[in-house]
């Protein structure tokens, strides 16, 4: 579908042979929509809380240990992919998920539900940053990257109308601790599909000292820029499944009602992404950055979540939870080609990861936000939490532009090393859909 929005006019970096994508990204797409769309655990936790008697302060920490962990695993599965290789770093976390899970389901004390929520919130998207690094290792031009990825998010979003309504269904028949199971047999599925589909780890030659690691990564200022300012938008874009549920809890409105809203931004992606992702990936192409479509989509999702401090009807989430999209959509694609510019050969692993970890951050501080705004003004101040998050992100954009462009107009410490490269990376600007390093790096 995306081969025919795409011409070979618009988009000459990328050769015909790219456009076949391997059977192992087609497998990491499937498995991708599989563990979301029974990734029950984390958008309907703040439900099965409440209806353990939990109040709503509690319920945010509970939430809120979710997403430490989530940091925790979004760090480690990055480390762990550049390391010991996707397939086993999906073997392990899948395996993992398909016992923590059950636990979260069982557990009734609020100490056991917060440790049994960071466990679960380590692996819960582990898969995240290692499917960065194989789209990233698997094709070389840029656009093509975003491309793949911008269907990526496709699939996760459709596979979260499913969550929404599958999810609210067995809400209401079989019980919320169903769900848990539920996700942790999808794990598991997607665990044992990862052993037998995915090529053994090829442990890559060189010294490995010689390699970038985490050091080097937190040295990187455009990186901290970038975590910054995608973190502003994140908790935007992440109140739609932290956040929301809070907020309808409040307004008296059940887990069915959630997974209307649910459905209504997976409708609104399956609407926007044929036209914006062949678009994005078109600009993917270009030397320049996209800081700037960044910056959009920080006050895209700043406006349209804001709109869910003011909505009191299940319609009203809905609408809010569809105005988010068009900026939710931009924000994955060009913070993810910001990520690939940006990492050294070898490290796609750790600065998908260190990206990956703002998510997390973004969903440990949404809920504590909406439970401190419930508590202090309602959704009026939500809603001013919410835009003004997303107005600091776009502002942020400004420095982060700046900060890669001196970068690339400075001389590069090493000229004799990039001279030998073979794929062109004497130039740092040019030919960047060719290059399968980053254009921008150090």
């Amino acid at each position: 579908m995306p081969s025919a929005v795409i011409s070979p006019q618009a988009t000459p970096e990328i050769p015909a042979a790219d456009r076949q994508w391997p059977p192992i990204i087609w497998a990491a797409l499937i498995g991708t929509f599989a563990i979301r769309a029974f990734g029950f655990a984390y958008p309907f936790l703040p439900y099965h809380a409440d209806n353990l008697g939990f109040s709503t302060q509690m319920t945010g920490w509970i939430v809120a240990g979710f997403g430490a962990g989530w940091l925790i695993g979004q760090i480690g599965g990055g480390w762990l992919s550049d390391r010991i290789g996707p397939r086993a770093t999906l073997a392990y976390a899948m395996a993992t998920a398909t016992v923590t899970l059950p636990v979260l389901a069982e557990v009734r004390s609020s100490v056991g539900l917060i440790v049994a929520a960071f466990l679960t919130g380590v692996v819960y998207d582990a898969a995240r940053p290692v499917i960065t690094t194989l789209i990233d290792e698997t094709f070389p031009a840029k656009a093509q990257q975003a491309l793949v990825s911008g269907w990526r998010h496709f699939s996760v979003n459709i596979g979260a109308a499913l969550t929404g309504s599958l999810g609210g269904y067995l809400a209401a028949t079989a019980g919320l601790p169903t769900l848990f199971w539920v996700n942790a047999l999808a794990c598991a599925a997607f665990g044992l599909a990862a052993v037998l589909l995915l090529p053994p780890y090829t442990r890559r030659t060189g010294p490995e000292e010689g390699r970038p690691g985490y050091a080097h990564a937190l040295r990187d200022t455009r990186l901290w820029l970038l975590s910054l300012a995608s973190l502003c938008a994140l908790i935007c874009a992440g109140s739609v499944f932290t956040a929301m549920p809070i907020l309808m809890s409040s307004d008296n409105l059940d887990a069915t009602a959630y997974g209307w809203a649910q459905v209504a931004n997976a409708a609104a992606v399956l609407i926007l992404s044929p036209f914006l992702t062949p678009w994005l990936s078109r600009r993917a192409a270009h030397d320049k950055p996209m800081t700037g479509l960044l910056a959009v989509s920080s006050l895209l999702l700043g406006v349209g979540m804001g709109l869910a401090g003011l909505a009191n009807s299940t319609i009203g989430y809905c609408l809010a939870a569809a105005a988010a999209v068009p900026g939710e959509i931009i924000l994955f694609i060009a913070a993810g080609d910001l990520v690939s510019r940006l990492a050294p050969p070898g490290a796609h692993g750790r600065y998908a990861g260190l990206w990956g970890s703002n998510l997390a951050l973004a969903v440990i501080a949404a809920p504590l936000l909406a439970a401190w705004s419930l508590s202090h003004g309602g959704g009026i101040t939500a809603t001013w939490i919410i835009c003004g998050a997303g107005v600091l992100g776009a502002v942020l954009c400004w420095p982060l532009h700046s900060s890669i462009f001196t970068t690339t107009a400075s001389p590069t410490p090493r000229p004799r090393a990039q001279k030998d490269q073979p794929d062109g990376m004497a130039g740092v600007g040019q030919n960047v859909a060719r290059s399968s390093s980053a254009p921008l790096r150090q």
